[in-house]
């Protein structure tokens, strides 16, 4: 368990560290601070398949180039990141925050060096490396230095070249300041001579004449949380582990409990403890939380004369014996004491009070008794009390039952709280493990009563434990607070509005969810804080809520102040006469209450802005100070408040809730506006956002190809951006940006740009002019959606020329994948159609666009050559889904779950178009019947019109056709009959056999993949598919020419994906690779130009690679849309995301189909052979002919000789032969043998 107190280093020992630190400090560009590598992008060689494009389901692409690019979204659990530009224009996070940083400022020292950028915030690490709301990052090596020493937030930051100062502002306490403080130089931190502010700082600027400015919510000077009423908060010790030394053995005074809750007056057995007689004796209490006594109640026993003459109070686990200041009973005079602090022995005195010289947090405490009276020392009881008001989720801690206090703190728990012990943190707290279904408002809460005794100005805080020591990082979410802080008989007292806490900080932190006016507590009313989970718990599966505690710190509101303080840096002593300062007295001229949330000094004109008005009412949440006065601004300010300003040139840029100008003269002004400084004038920002504005923060932003400027990001709580003009409403996640040299937001502008998404909190820039920013960002290097052109020479990507918004499937659809692979959103297929006078790309899906003449085109889009853009006419439903394409002699042949009538008919999974006369064919197929149709793949005969439809259905019209159907001369026929099943993927292997992947059957046993014989008119299992393919195939591709080889691979009956090579005669695995959570949609062979070969392997060759597009989990480096295989190593090759979540493809798709023979220089086996036939007989011939030559010369060599002058006889030898045995046998019946040689 964590004390109350945050301990850390000396003053001194944070000095040497930060000294040691400036040393090894260097100067290099900010760019290094993260380590961009660069990545080889394989060079494809695309130029036999003519134009080449993707589909899938995304909004931002980017090609793999640098090793930190990723497919992550932004943050959105409250966490936010120091981010760097890489080399493409991208960002990459360098240090993730576990909160907001609200603030950043380089700290440039008097001789130009820079010692680092200061950051503050809400966070409580920083890169992993505890931080308690400010640290110091070194943009060169990316070392964190946290800035120990403050408990709390910050929320400003001003770093003073000039004095080696960095101004700190928020809600925190730190050495004995709060709320302000300076770190200087060298030295580390350092109190202001006022000691900071007695509510939090929101803003720090420095005037003209050099001068700091300070505004916030403050009313006074320094810590004044002075009560009236003080010590008035029980520290509850009934629940506390009581044990003591050297008790005495006597019956019922042995126990050291008894003095716990005892009666005044009341003594004797059960109520006594005393100490064995003649011997010093200790008392001590562990308790389960963290606390800051400011007094001490002791009771003293006048049992039998018997007494404590002298104690001391140990603090553990500091174990540091304390200070205290008294009065003395006899003398009545103020005394001090520490080791030695006396008790009397007069019954009459029923308690004595001591009170904490130093306040120190502790989690148990020890009463050293060093002497007695008569025979023994003793004790009746033992209080402690605090000033803070408290009250603890986990009831049992909250103030005694015992002491019967009129309105004790309390809380109330509903729902499946348990009780998690305090760790590391300061008390126990609730936590709420939520299933899904059960994250609402209503799951579960906690209500916080707490003990107010007199009505004032309070800073309420809410405390969250840290997630490391429980181990709920991953599943912390959400907490909303709302609070009820004033009667109904004080309108004046504004309810706050509920607040979103994220709970997923590493170490315990306090957020400030309310700061005004209080009631006490009565008979009728009393405030309470209610924490629920938010509404925008936006997660899959369960969600940790925790419930710890919330603080009422008491503020003085007579402090002379309202909102602003202006601070002379040379001046050591502060002149409280507030009415000597321009920047001091514009406050007090302000209705009390003000909130000063942003200053910005331009030229010699301060600008003020916050929640406020003047006494005057001459303006409204804005003013400017010039000239030794205060001044308004036009049309007397803005009509509600503003959060933030950001200077930019001559322009000033507001954000906030407001609508319109005080007046309400200007229009178009919805949270956001521009003040030109110049021609003193309020500018709309086209006609503003729907929602909150929080932030304005500068980004150099690539509005065209490298062709950089500074555009205006806007950040906040809204989700839309308005209409304005002719430019239609734009739906947005809380970020927008504003490009000032178009007068327009980048949504609105018709340009090929970087995407990017998130929200930014700061930015500063550096000497070389890279930005350092602070946020959550998710970005790509394209902004596109569900399709884009591939092209080589160099790889890159390119737009299609339409703008696609996915449509999501209504609730109420019951279509679905019989066989899962593709997108049911987005761009799931396309085709390109350059025939008969036709130019087209094709697009199929499940998404909507604009057409060029300004209808809105549903599922399936056309793109002539021109650019100009169409659709389908009409009369398909909506909801229907296109998953496959393919078209001939000007018909297309669309289909998927497609339904709807055309030309008065039902259609179903397949509807043919004329795309000529740019219309439905005036015949349609059959519709299709079955469970759950769809049609996944289309393919045309090679050579022939019969057009083959794969799919989940049983029927093509009245025709029994399950799986796979032919259609020719408007008719259906089924091919074979002998498969079943659900059909994923076709190709055909030459123009008379098919192979089919998918979930099927045949003739009733289950296999992976078959083929079809349109000469047998025969289905065939693929031997080995039903053993050696562990599911169903959701993607095939021809590996070879002749399609003998080819790629398969779907998801396994265990949900992991598999990848595999058929070589001809067996199944060859990748191998288990890829990791749990992939999902591959396709698979395309492309060859590698010439300078990109790789070694061969046995399932690639060296001048080709494998295309794998899907949703991609690859082990080593996470998500990815695409990525490229050479028989050995997957390599990342598209990265894409969808809102801000990882995006997918679907397929390639292209003008002509890959060209193996010509690329791999392979020939079929027939003609191998016959060549190598050939070369034999060549060969032998060659043999032939050089054996004769060698022997004709051979005899030349031997020379002439003449022919022979004799004959032999020619009758020598007819006697051998007897004439019978010639002819002795003619005219013989029978069989006679062949006569022998």
């Amino acid at each position: 368990m964590r004390i109350l107190s945050l301990f850390g280093p000396t003053a001194a020992e944070l000095a040497l560290d930060f000294r040691l630190w400036l040393i090894a400090a260097s100067l290099l560009p900010w760019s290094q601070c993260v380590n961009f590598d660069p990545v080889t992008v394989p060079n494809l060689d695309l130029s036999k398949l003519g134009r080449v494009a993707l589909t899938g389901d995304f909004d931002a692409i980017s090609l793999y180039s640098y090793r930190d690019q990723n497919e992550n979204g932004f943050s959105t659990n409250g966490s936010q990141s120091i981010i760097t530009e890489s080399p493409n224009g991208n960002y990459a996070t360098s240090k993730t925050a576990d909160g907001y940083i609200k603030g950043m400022c380089p700290f440039v020292m008097k001789d130009g060096k820079l010692a680092g950028v200061v950051l503050g915030g809400n966070f409580t690490s920083l890169g992993g490396i505890e931080a308690q709301g400010a640290a110091l990052f070194d943009p060169t090596t990316s070392v964190i230095t946290p800035l120990t020493g403050l408990s709390g937030q910050v929320s400003a930051i001003f770093c003073d070249q000039d004095t080696n100062t960095v101004y700190v502002g928020g809600d925190f306490r730190g050495a004995d300041s709060s709320n302000a403080i300076a770190w200087v130089g060298m030295s580390g931190w350092s109190n202001l001579p006022f000691a900071g502010f007695n509510g939090p700082v929101s803003s720090i600027a420095k005037a003209k004449n050099g001068n700091i400015i300070f505004g916030g919510s403050f009313t006074g000077l320094g810590n004044t949380t002075t009560p009236m009423k003080k010590d008035q908060q029980r520290i509850n010790l009934s629940t506390a582990n009581i044990t003591a030394n050297f008790s005495s053995s006597r019956a019922g005074f042995d126990k050291p409990e008894n003095v716990i809750c005892t009666a005044q007056g009341q003594e004797g057995v059960g109520s006594t403890w005393l100490i064995e007689d003649k011997h010093p004796g200790s008392w001590q209490a562990d308790l389960q939380f963290g606390f800051e006594p400011n007094l001490l109640r002791v009771r003293n026993t006048h049992l039998e004369g018997r007494g404590t003459k002298t104690f001391r109070f140990t603090a553990i686990p500091i174990n540091g014996i304390m200070n205290f200041t008294y009065r003395d009973p006899k003398s009545g005079e103020d005394a001090v004491c520490d080791a030695l602090c006396p008790l009397s022995d007069d019954p009459a005195i029923p308690y004595q009070d001591f009170h904490f010289v130093n306040i120190v947090g502790m989690s148990s405490f020890r009463i050293d008794v060093s002497d007695w009276y008569g025979d023994g020392g003793g004790l009746n009881g033992v209080e402690l009390y605090q000033n803070d008001t408290f009250a603890y989720a986990v009831s049992r801690i909250n103030e005694p039952a015992c002491a019967n206090i009129e309105f004790a703190s309390e809380s109330t728990a509903t729902g499946p709280w348990v009780i998690t012990p305090s760790m590391q943190s300061t008390s126990p707290y609730l936590t709420a493990n939520l299933r899904e279904s059960e994250v609402g408002p209503n799951a579960a809460s906690v209500v916080f009563k707490p003990d107010i005794k007199q009505s004032g100005n309070y800073s309420v805080k809410i405390y969250t434990p840290g997630c490391l020591q429980d181990h709920t990082c991953d599943t912390r979410g959400i907490a909303n607070v709302t609070g009820i802080f004033a009667s109904e008989t004080q309108p004046t007292v504004p309810r706050p509005t509920p607040t979103d806490i994220y709970q997923t900080n590493n170490y315990d932190k306090y957020d400030e969810i309310y700061y005004g006016p209080v009631d006490a507590n009565s008979d009728t009313f009393r405030p309470t804080i209610t924490l629920t989970p938010s509404l925008n718990n936006h997660r899959d599966g369960p969600l940790i809520l925790v419930a710890q505690r919330v603080l009422f710190a008491l503020t003085n509101s007579t402090g002379g102040l309202n909102g602003l303080f202006e601070f002379n840096p040379n001046q050591v002593t502060i002149d409280t006469d507030y009415s000597n300062s321009t920047v001091d007295k514009a406050g007090t001229d302000l209705d009390a209450g003000a909130t000063i949330t942003s200053l910005t000094v331009l030229d010699d004109v301060t600008y003020v802005a916050g929640n406020f008005s003047a006494k005057s009412k001459e303006f409204q949440n804005v003013f400017a100070i010039s000239n030794g006065n205060s001044t308004t601004l036009p049309h007397r300010g803005l009509n509600a408040e503003v959060f933030t300003i950001l200077p930019f040139g001559d322009v000033l840029y507001f954000g906030g809730n407001f609508t319109s100008t005080a007046d309400q003269a200007v229009d178009g002004l919805k949270n956001v506006a521009a003040f030109n400084t110049i021609n003193q004038s309020w500018q709309p920002l086209g006609a503003g956002v729907r929602g909150r504005v929080n932030s304005i923060v500068p980004l150099v932003f690539n509005t065209t190809k490298d062709k950089p400027e500074t555009c205006i990001t806007i950040n906040g709580d809204f989700d839309q951006i308005e209409a304005s003009g002719s430019d239609q409403p734009i739906s947005v996640k809380g970020f927008a940006i504003w490009v000032p040299s178009r007068q327009n937001w980048l949504q609105n502008l018709d340009l090929q740009t970087q995407a990017i998404n998130g929200k930014l909190s700061a930015a500063v820039n550096s000497t070389d002019g890279t930005q350092l920013l602070a946020g959550a960002l998710s970005a790509q290097d394209m902004s596109a959606a569900d399709a884009v052109y591939l092209k080589s020479s160099p790889i890159h990507l390119d737009s299609v020329g339409v703008k696609i918004q996915p449509r999501q499937l209504s609730a109420s659809s019951k279509r679905k994948r019989a066989v899962s692979g593709q997108n049911v959103t987005g761009v799931v297929t396309g085709l390109f159609y350059n025939s008969n006078g036709q130019n087209l790309t094709i697009l199929g899906g499940h998404f909507t666009a604009n057409a060029t003449n300004g209808t809105v085109i549903d599922n399936l889009a056309f793109i002539n050559d021109n650019g100009s853009v169409s659709g389908v006419v009409g009369g398909l439903d909506v909801d229907s889904v296109f998953l496959a394409l393919e078209a001939q002699d000007n018909f297309l042949y669309a289909g998927g779950t497609v339904s709807g009538k055309v030309n008065s008919s039902d259609v179903n999974g397949l509807i043919v178009y004329d795309l000529a006369k740019n219309d439905y064919a005036s015949s349609q197929p059959p519709p299709f019947a079955g469970s759950d149709v769809a049609v996944n793949a289309i393919k045309f005969r090679p050579g022939s019109s019969q057009v083959f439809v794969g799919g989940n259905f049983q029927n093509a019209g009245a025709l029994p056709c399950p799986s796979v159907c032919m259609f020719d001369n408007n008719q259906w026929s089924q091919p074979g009959i002998a498969l079943g099943g659900s059909v994923g993927a076709m190709v055909w292997q030459g123009k008379d056999k098919l192979i089919v992947g998918g979930n099927l059957t045949v003739n009733n046993q289950a296999t992976s993949l078959a083929s079809y014989d349109t000469k047998k008119t025969q289905w065939t299992a693929i031997d080995g598919a039903s053993s050696d393919v562990p599911g169903p195939v959701t993607a095939l591709a021809a590996a070879n020419s002749d399609v003998t080889q080819f790629w398969v691979a779907g998801k396994s009956s265990n949900g992991s994906a598999f990848l595999m090579k058929y070589t001809g005669s067996k199944f060859a695995p990748v191998g288990d690779v890829l990791g749990d959570q992939t999902t591959i949609r396709g698979l395309s062979v492309l060859q590698l130009s010439s300078s990109d070969k790789h070694a061969d392997s046995d399932l690639v060759g060296g001048d080709m690679t494998l295309l794998i597009t899907g949703e991609l989990d690859l082990p080593g480096f996470g998500n990815a849309s695409a990525a490229l295989f050479n028989g050995t190593t997957f390599t990342p090759f598209i990265l894409s995301t969808s809102g801000n979540s990882p995006g997918s493809l679907s397929q390639l798709f292209s003008d002509k189909t890959m060209d193996f023979a010509s690329s791999a220089r392979h020939m079929a086996v027939g003609f191998v052979v016959l060549i190598a036939l050939a070369c034999a007989l060549g060969a032998t011939f060659l043999l032939v002919v050089g054996g004769i030559l060698i022997e004709r010369y051979r005899r030349k060599l031997e020379g002439y000789t003449p022919a022979p002058t004799t004959y032999f006889d020619k009758t020598s030898n007819m006697g051998r032969i007897p004439p019978e045995y010639l002819f002795g046998r003619i005219g013989q019946r029978g069989p006679v043998d062949a006569p022998m040689l």
